[in-house]
């Protein structure tokens, strides 16, 4: 059996030698092999360098060819796959300005290891065979090669590094990139007709996950995060190990369609021992999360067998049989990594309420503006001032003497408001500027994953430093406007306040005349003329307050909507529409994040907000 163990290392080697003298170095697939997004992918795309990338597997490797319905099958599944991986590219090239590196290493990981997977031969499953120190393993490694190939015995830990068993050629590539150095790389006994069932098995037989030797953790760990599919090994005393489901089965509970849970050892058991600990042994995968593949349904599979006496193994080669001639573990492997890392990312896209800026949420930002630049007191102030100007050029002489008389003996108090001070104005105003960005950005952010969030407020932030200096420059006296406009019924108005007037002095000078003599006695008439002009002109600019009321009140409506639109205008520039640019950036990352989970459902999003956009 040594001799035979030798010469199958032999030939592993001298055919791993010719393999690698045929096929071209591997590309460098360190930590920045992954692009930003769009950009670089459609840049290698346009340079027709005819690196797959992401989006397909290059030929086979010389060798058998594969079943065209498997190709076939897996091809079909493979351009979900492509979508999602494309979409999560995506997702982490427009996510890297607002959510941190640590978030997106993880998805960086599974991005480069898809790469590297589906770089390399598809016509190979890569299987490795896992479990703790003494659960027959090594055993059944050996078995299913039917040939000695992993020492076994009561010394432990027994497996010191990982094997490799590969049942046909082609697969140095994938054994490279789980390190596995050509020494430890077998071939299998096989029959006169090949590989048979287990055509493209690459069998990998791992240290013991609980061995004392931190190196040995430490591979074991690393081989699982690159293989297609795991076997896990346990025996009837250890199957509720703490460590095994707490740091392996239930983390990876959403790989269950590429693991296997085997049950070992089952020949020291009595037969109604042997169901009732596969019984317990499915409760507890249960409890982990793990979906059972039991009535046809998709998840993990159960055995339970002895490498010993061989009961059972064939069930598990029947199993792996098929695992190999579907040729979709990998795929499997890639996708369930992909639900993970889209799973971990949840918090940073998945709102938690409302998303957007509400149409009353705007309405109220444009008031608290314009409550701080003084819309309403703008407005008021105009219309004042149309009341003024009309009872200035409408009004009697005499009382425009009068007033002008006042306000030459105290100037500057005659219309001054009271309350505030102009300094305490000022910094009232910028108050109330800053807490309409805050209430507006609040808002905005509400329901948005934190990134985004801080990401909302950290541009209202921006706009709100320069918003009180804009909105200072909209009062300024420079941006005041002229003279309120006179309408067409002023002149008459003070027409009829200037015959008035001349009455008065006519009424007057006659009566003067007859004091002195000069004129006939007669004082009825010039009193009643002059009787007419005192009581006229007040009539008339009564009459002319009565008719400026309406003119006044629009002038000053419109003053306050000029000056209030301003303000709008000044605020959505410099802070809404920095707002609504972080949330179409949050809803594009979104699309990308459910075209992550479901491209189908992703596309269907994507299509809707097109329409949308479209339909204006």
């Amino acid at each position: 059996m040594t001799s035979t163990a030798g010469h199958t290392q032999q030939t592993e080697e001298a055919e791993e030698t010719r393999e690698g003298e045929g096929t071209p170095p591997r590309p460098d697939t360190g930590s920045g092999a992954w692009d930003d997004g769009l950009i670089a992918r459609r840049a290698a795309l346009a340079s027709g360098s005819g690196q797959p990338g992401v989006s397909g597997f290059p030929a086979p490797y010389s060798g058998r060819s594969a079943p065209a319905d498997a190709d076939a099958d897996a091809d079909g599944a493979d351009d979900d796959l492509t979508a999602r991986l494309d979409a999560l590219r995506e997702l982490t090239g427009l996510s890297r300005p607002r959510v941190d590196a640590a978030t997106l290493a993880e998805a960086g990981r599974v991005l480069d290891d898809a790469a590297d997977r589906r770089r390399l031969s598809r016509r190979h499953t890569v299987v490795a065979l896992a479990g703790a120190t003494g659960s027959g393993k090594s055993t059944l490694f050996n078995t299913l090669a039917g040939v000695t190939i992993s020492d076994t015995g009561v010394r432990r830990p027994t497996t010191s590094a990982a094997l490799a068993c590969s049942w046909t050629d082609g697969a140095a590539g994938l054994l490279d990139r789980l390190e596995i150095p050509g020494r430890l790389r077998r071939r299998p006994v096989q029959g006169p007709d090949g590989p048979g069932p287990l055509d493209g098995l690459v069998l990998i037989d791992l240290p013991d996950h609980d061995s004392a030797a931190v190196e040995h953790r430490a591979q074991v760990d690393r081989v699982l995060a690159h293989v297609d599919a795991v076997i896990w090994v346990v025996d009837p005393e250890k199957y509720g190990d703490a460590l095994l489901h707490e740091r392996y089965l239930r983390p990876m509970a959403g790989h269950a369609e590429v693991t296997f849970v085997v049950l070992n050892q089952v020949d020291r058991l009595p037969e109604d021992a042997a169901d009732q600990v596969l019984d317990d042994l499915r409760r507890l995968l249960d409890e982990d999360g793990i979906a059972l593949g039991e009535h046809g349904e998709p998840g993990a599979t159960v055995l339970a067998l002895s490498a010993l006496t061989g009961d059972g193994v064939g069930e598990l080669r029947d199993c792996l049989g098929q695992l190999t001639s579907e040729r979709r573990a990998a795929a499997r492997r890639i996708g369930a990594d992909l639900d993970a890392a889209a799973d971990r990312l949840r918090p940073a896209y998945v709102p938690t309420g409302r998303v957007g800026l509400s149409e009353e949420a705007r309405e109220e930002f444009a008031d608290r503006l314009a409550e701080a630049v003084g819309a309403a007191a703008a407005g008021q102030a105009a219309e004042r001032a149309w009341r003024r100007n009309a009872g200035r050029a409408c009004g009697t002489p005499w009382l425009r003497l009068w007033r002008w008389y006042e306000a030459r003996r105290a100037p500057g108090t005659a219309e001054r408001p009271s309350g505030d001070t102009p300094g305490d104005e000022a910094t009232t105003a910028r108050q109330r500027a800053e807490q309409a960005v805050r209430v507006v950005a609040d808002e905005a952010a509400s329901g948005l994953p934190t990134p985004w969030a801080d990401a909302v407020r950290e541009a209202a932030g921006r706009g709100a430093e320069g918003l009180p200096e804009a909105l200072d420059g909209l009062t300024a006296p420079e941006s005041a406007p002229a003279r309120p406009p006179r309408p067409g019924w002023w002149p008459v108005a003070v027409l009829a306040q200037v015959s008035m007037t001349l009455l008065q002095v006519l009424g007057g000078i006659w009566l003067l005349g007859q004091v002195l003599g000069v004129f006939t006695p007669d004082l009825l008439p010039p009193v009643l003329l002059m009787l007419a002009g005192i009581l006229g002109g007040p009539c008339v600019e009564y009459g002319s307050r009565l008719a400026a009321r309406g003119p006044a009140r629009r002038y000053g409506a419109d003053a306050e909507r000029a000056l209030r639109d301003a303000a709008a205008g000044c605020g959505r520039a410099r802070v809404l529409d920095p707002v609504a640019a972080e949330l179409l950036r949050y809803r594009e990352v979104r699309e990308q994040y459910a075209r992550v989970l479901d491209p189908v459902v992703g596309a269907a999003h994507g299509n809707a907000r097109a329409a949308v956009r479209a339909s204006g």
